[in-house]
């Protein structure tokens, strides 16, 4: 991991999967892994094999039930991949590892991409998202901290964000999101 920036001993891990399909210039993971909050992987064989994927295609939710394996040494994996070919990206990485998958209560993108799109967020604001979600609020400012669009993320996801930190359960956070955002039909 390259260090440009302290991270403190008790932040989680994060890693991301790259696989190099999109604008380097607009590459969210790319960023947060040259100021050191990410370890970038260029292929699933050399990612790690226990934690959590986030994959927005799980039907899952991360949450508080499942802070015990990310605090027992289970890692945080992002897919960095085009939207285009989530799902061929998918089937390679569960073809390689043992992560589970999980996807994030909705939330509005602030990246240029996706900007006010539900769920359509950057690899930094998902891990970010879920440092946030999972208790590290100071470790998912950080993420952020180095991209322009970081503080506008918090700033559009400000209620929704406290309301998911505060769930007891991955059950309550489930309904709580349905308090901000519209239930799919």
């Amino acid at each position: 991991m390259s260090s440009s920036v302290k991270n403190n001993l008790d932040d989680i891990p994060l890693h991301v999967i790259h696989l190099d399909q999109d604008d380097p210039k607009k590459c969210s993971a790319r960023r947060i892994s040259q100021k050191g909050f990410a370890t970038l992987h260029k292929n699933t064989r050399s990612a790690p094999k226990r934690g959590y994927l986030l994959d927005p295609s799980s039907g899952i939710l991360i949450g508080p039930d499942d802070k015990d394996l990310i605090y027992r040494g289970g890692a945080l994996v992002a897919l960095d991949c085009s939207w285009k070919r989530l799902e061929e990206s998918l089937n390679s990485i569960s073809r390689h590892t043992r992560l589970e998958g999980r996807t994030l209560p909705v939330l509005l993108a602030a990246n240029p991409v996706s900007w006010g799109k539900p769920g359509r967020l950057s690899t930094a604001e998902a891990l970010a998202s879920t440092l946030f979600i999972l208790g590290r609020e100071d470790q998912a400012r950080n993420v952020l901290s180095c991209l322009p669009y970081g503080d506008t993320f918090f700033e559009l996801n400000k209620l929704p964000l406290e309301a998911y930190s505060e769930a007891k359960s991955n059950k309550e956070l489930a309904e709580t999101q349905w308090e901000f955002f519209d239930r799919p039909n």
